[in-house]
């Protein structure tokens, strides 16, 4: 191979999914940030979707190398299951050996092993890769699981991971339960062309190239040109434009060995090779409030109903809206609430938002959340309240006691915005 020709430790572009490898753009942060959100939180399905390599895979096994010793985990990635096949499938991840179980038999091992990893202090973890293969039935099924609770909270954490007719699918009229029971919905875009230039560079890297030159500038547009920013499009093409490199004797990969590879792969244009593909998708995609979900907004209740302005040392640094959802505020660009300061923790708070009441949680903050100087762990606002994080003031409008049903604005949720870095040193969490 062309290891010893450039110098490489390992192959920088294979398609399996490797966590040492995973280039976390701003997109795939945020995405690894809600799946990490099911571990503090147990109210509600994370519903992950992306197109075909796009990442989602890699991210889930970053995600799972990462976890603590106390977190149990079930990974499901075969589908096309029927409802039986895919509880004696959970059954087998926790240990179980299941297919002679009957239904009721499955479920009851099943409840009481839950109430046991409770009781131990355990939480436990179920994660369906291409979910969107799931039948209805299935999707019912897991419903129900995620209906087992104590008397205090819910006690398996899910994540659906899949493509976006993952969503279609979850709209259907007979999944309205299920749908409630989302708390979250993200979707992963294609990397930007400057994200894909380092997409590239960081996968030579890990591999050995130690900021070394092996492909030159001027192979980066064309690249994206013919990968649309698809990570798994991109290892392919990059591994075989090496390939054609490597064929040639040459240890840098230009224009030509490029061109090269994408003549031999018989690949043209991804705008032109998708465009079919998308008319035919736009026939199955849900309506465009699907754009409203994927940030984990619920178009039916998009209308803002609340807002928080971020002050520090009496200066306004940034107003978002709240609609009914969950926005997560903390020290890093994951979050949807930025707050770029030593006294931050990675991920601090949430600001829970319903029709009737907004909420704000601390998330086992170093120097938590304070309110009218009482350090709190859950607290419901009022309007005018003001919280102090850390150096920072949070204060909070409800404008639901501002506002006369005749005038009721009727404009779409604002996103999430990050806010943009403050002076000061990162702290640890």
């Amino acid at each position: 191979m062309y290891l010893d020709l450039f110098k490489l430790n390992d192959l920088p572009f294979r398609l399996s999914p490797d966590p040492q490898f995973l280039y976390l753009s701003r997109i795939h942060s945020r995405a690894k940030a809600y799946m990490e959100s099911t571990i503090w939180f147990t109210d509600g399905f994370v519903v992950i979707t992306g197109e075909i390599g796009s990442g989602k895979t890699t991210l889930i096994e970053t995600f799972l190398s990462e976890l603590d010793a106390d977190v149990v985990v079930a990974q499901v990635n075969q589908t096309q299951v029927s409802a039986i096949e895919f509880l004696q499938a959970v059954l087998v991840q926790f240990g179980f050996s299941p297919f002679k179980m009957k239904k009721a038999e499955l479920l009851a091992t099943l409840n009481q092993f839950l109430v046991e990893q409770y009781a131990a202090h355990r939480k436990v973890l179920l994660i369906v890769d291409e979910a969107q293969n799931l039948s209805n039935r299935v999707l019912e099924e897991i419903r129900l699981l995620s209906g087992v609770e104590t008397t205090r909270e819910k006690v398996l954490r899910i994540i659906l991971a899949g493509q976006p007719e993952l969503n279609q699918k979850l709209d259907a009229p007979d999944l309205i339960q299920l749908v409630q029971r989302v708390r979250l919905r993200f979707h992963l875009t294609a990397l930007s062309s400057d994200d894909a230039r380092a997409y590239i560079r960081h996968r030579l890297d890990v591999a050995g190239a130690a900021g070394r030159e092996i492909f030159t500038e001027e192979t980066f547009a064309e690249m994206y040109r013919y990968t649309g920013g698809v990570p798994r499009l991109i290892n392919t093409l990059c591994d075989t434009s090496m390939m054609a490199a490597y064929a040639a004797d040459r240890d840098l990969v230009t224009l030509a060995a490029v061109s090269q590879a994408i003549t031999e792969l018989q690949w043209v244009d991804f705008a032109e090779r998708t465009s079919v593909q998308q008319q035919k998708l736009s026939m199955l995609r849900p309506p465009a409030d699907a754009a409203l979900r994927a940030e984990g907004t619920e178009p039916s209740l998009g209308i803002p109903v609340a807002r928080v302005v971020l002050t520090s040392e009496g200066r306004t640094l940034r107003e978002i809206s709240l609609v009914p959802g969950r926005k997560i505020i903390g020290r890093t660009p994951d979050n949807d609430l930025q707050i770029d300061n030593r006294f931050v923790s990675r991920h601090h708070c949430q600001i829970i938002t319903s029709a009737d009441a907004c909420v704000i949680e601390d998330l086992n903050s170093t120097n938590g959340i304070f309110i009218k100087g009482k350090r709190v762990r859950r607290f419901t606002l009022n309007d005018g309240e003001m919280v102090t994080i850390g150096k920072h003031e949070l204060c909070y409008f409800d404008d639901r006691s501002h506002r006369s049903r005749s005038t009721v604005d009727t404009s779409p949720g604002i996103p999430a915005l990050a806010l943009a870095s403050e002076a000061g040193n990162p702290g640890q969490n």
